[in-house]
């Protein structure tokens, strides 16, 4: 009898081993539907912000553009105080700042780059080298690496030599 305890405590221990077993699968199942669900959400609640911010960022990205114009003009004007350009100079970098907050960074564009479909929108033309930005006219953001605006450039074109007209 003691043999026939002994094998029936035996077949009980492995039948609750299994048991056990598969209750740990379940819960670990449990637990990556969790953490997936937890991730989705995540990423919706990301999406449902940035979206929210669309509306936003196109008003600063305005604001921006405005103030930068005036800094230009400012600065190109002999007549102008200097102090008024320094001062539009400082709001254009907090807007920039402002963005960059809710996650776009301003782009480096420069005169000399080569034009970039993908960076830049070419607004018009004028004399300088084929292929390359010759000025900057309204500043780009990216987010995330990722090209959001694109920045207005003026490209490049050589002019016409005799021979090619």
């Amino acid at each position: 009898m003691d043999q026939e305890n002994t094998s029936d405590v035996a077949a009980a221990l492995a039948a609750l081993t299994e048991e056990i077993k598969r209750e740990h699968d379940r819960a670990a199942h449990r637990e990556e539907i969790i953490d997936r669900l937890q991730e989705d959400n995540q990423r919706l609640r990301h999406s449902l912000l940035q979206e929210a911010l669309l509306p936003i960022r196109a008003g600063l990205y305005r604001l921006h553009d405005q103030v930068s114009r005036e800094v230009a003009r400012l600065c190109a004007d002999p007549q102008a105080d200097g102090h008024h350009g320094a001062l539009m100079a400082a709001i254009a970098a907090e807007v920039a700042e402002v963005l960059a907050r809710t996650g776009v960074e301003l782009m480096e564009v420069e005169a000399g780059q080569p034009y970039d479909r993908a960076r830049h929108r070419a607004i018009d033309v004028a004399d300088g080298p084929d292929g390359l930005v010759v000025a900057v006219a309204a500043a780009g953001f990216e987010q995330d690496g990722r090209t959001v605006r694109k920045a207005d450039v003026v490209l490049g074109r050589a002019p016409l030599q005799e021979e090619d007209r």
